[in-house]
């Protein structure tokens, strides 16, 4: 009978390593970074390639053109993500100042003729050669890194007005002020809601939003309404058949693709509208030919994988060891899932036509390096998270 009890300990153990072993553990948060960052790329590799071989062909005699392009942004973007998530988030800290400031001095160089370059009317880009760079998609990062440390740094005081709304007010209305000088109505809207979530969410008091409104909407009047390609673009959204050969063309061309795409699509390649029927199908309206070849299943896919990324980071801002960390979590992944909510309502026709391209999916060099300094900062947050988590263990 003692030799019977003195066993039962030990079996109880054995079952109990034997549970552990067989209980399924999620992975590290960052490592479902990495998996759903790589899904995103590897679907984009594959559509940009599918929309954009025939403009490719027509204007550089080669199909693989931008998808060569691409390939040299994700070898930058790369090494960016895995360097940056290996510095701390919190070492920024001091730096946040000077850095925000020397992003207001490139916004406002790249308006400068012979130093910003000019394209389709607008001047965003530094170029040299057929490299370009557009200084308003690092803004968005700089904007979110710098309003999570000065938050964060004035927790004491964030009742009063004047030390945690309006400074932050003035500070976005001269961002603004350049990015409409551009003109990049798209990017400024992004700075006013990504700061209205983060001051929201740091605890100042709604009232102040409130007070605000009024002057919010003249300046909607002034630039929208009062600004006849955009309230040309404004109309057109409400009915592209207004103007169907020029400002609702676009829409008119998304919607073809996307209604002909069906529920499985025409197949991947089989696209008729990537045939210079669309334009940008390789950039902003890329999900257009998403939907055209891989139909509503082709959509639900892309719908699926940012989903999982707004959900990976919303468990790194809960997970964060500190508020800076929460907060500036909460910030980032709110950018990326703006930028793809914006750009998928841009072409099922759900918001006004702006130019914001699809996150890791659309051709683009800047946005896609910036995307992948946001992914960066993510993981630098979800590793302090583990850290902590392991000394605790």
């Amino acid at each position: 009978m003692l030799r019977a009890a003195s066993d039962a300990p030990q079996a109880l153990t054995a079952d109990s390593k034997e549970k552990q072993r067989l209980t399924w553990k999620p992975l590290p948060l960052e490592v479902q970074l990495w998996v759903e960052v790589s899904l995103l790329i590897a679907f984009g590799f594959i559509m940009i390639y599918s929309a954009s071989s025939i403009p490719a062909w027509t204007r550089f005699s080669d199909a693989s053109h931008y998808l060569k392009r691409q390939l040299f942004c994700v070898i930058i973007g790369i090494p960016i993500i895995y360097i940056v998530s290996r510095i701390s988030y919190r070492s920024y800290k001091k730096y946040s100042g000077s850095i925000l400031l020397g992003m207001i001095l490139l916004l406002a160089l790249v308006l400068i003729p012979g130093i910003g370059a000019k394209y389709n009317h607008a001047r965003r880009w530094f170029g040299i050669g057929s490299l370009h760079m557009q200084p308003a998609e690092y803004a968005k990062v700089v904007w979110v890194l710098f309003l999570s440390y000065a938050l964060n740094k004035k927790q004491d005081r964030i009742k009063e007005s004047r030390v945690s709304f309006w400074p932050f007010i003035v500070l976005c209305g001269i961002f603004s002020a350049l990015l409409l000088k551009e003109p990049d109505f798209g990017t400024t809207f992004m700075f006013v809601v990504l700061m209205v979530i983060m001051l929201a969410t740091a605890g100042v008091p709604c009232r102040y939003f409130f007070i605000t409104a009024p002057i919010a909407a003249l300046g909607v009047y002034k630039f929208v309404y009062l600004v006849p390609y955009r309230r040309l673009r404004w109309e057109s959204f409400l009915d592209p058949w207004l103007d169907p050969r020029a400002s609702g063309y676009q829409l008119i061309q998304a919607w073809i693709a996307v209604g002909s795409g069906g529920f499985f699509g025409k197949g991947l390649g089989a696209g008729q509208q990537k045939l210079l029927y669309l334009p940008e199908s390789y950039t902003d309206f890329i999900l257009a030919v998403i939907g055209e070849e891989l139909g509503f299943m082709g959509i639900l896919l892309t719908c699926l994988l940012f989903f999982f990324l707004f959900r990976t980071g919303l468990q790194i801002s809960r997970d964060a060891p500190d508020f800076l960390g929460s907060l500036l979590a909460l910030g980032l992944t709110m950018l990326l899932s703006l930028q793809a909510l914006l750009n998928m309502g841009v072409v099922l026709g759900l918001v006004p036509t702006k130019g914001m391209p699809l996150p890791f999916i659309s051709y683009g060099g800047s946005a896609f390096t910036a995307n992948c300094l946001t992914i960066g900062l993510l993981m630098s947050i979800a590793r302090s998270s583990e850290k902590r988590t392991d000394k605790h263990v």
